[in-house]
């Protein structure tokens, strides 16, 4: 302490054109920064998980395009359906699976889409499984 005996007991000095920096600000001074700008965000988006599509097998897709031919013929009826279904990822291969209820309006055989009254549309190439209803008491059940 010998060094500073003569300036340890003054007053901090004031600058008459600026006023004091606020503590906060002070300590903003000293924090850390990001140097690699997004870096942060591209480790997150490579650690996110998708699942890959699961492609059906030929018996769970006859069963499939039965249940939706059959929804198909009662489309007027607007049927409550609930999907099991794919929806690929805009970042990265894969996607993740989704389960949708809604009421059915049409499926457009030509487009290949499902179409849902609150206007969601699927395409049938994602639909892995689908239920509803009106399949109960029949053979769909």
């Amino acid at each position: 302490m010998q060094n500073y005996d003569d300036i340890i007991h003054l007053s901090r000095p004031e600058s008459a054109a600026h006023p004091p920096m606020p503590r906060a600000a002070r300590a903003a001074q000293f924090s850390a920064f990001a140097a690699l700008t997004g870096y942060d965000a591209a480790i997150r988006e490579t650690a996110r998980l998708t699942d890959r599509e699961i492609e059906l097998d030929e018996d769970s897709l006859a069963i499939l395009d039965a249940r939706l031919q059959y929804l198909n013929e009662h489309a007027a009826e607007t049927p409550q359906v609930t999907l099991t279904h794919f929806v690929p990822d805009s970042r990265k291969d894969g996607g993740a699976y989704r389960l949708t209820d809604g009421r059915l309006k049409q499926i457009d055989t030509d487009r290949q889409t499902l179409i849902l009254c609150d206007g969601q549309r699927i395409p049938l190439s994602h639909i892995l499984a689908v239920d509803s209803p009106l399949f109960a008491g029949t053979e769909y059940e």
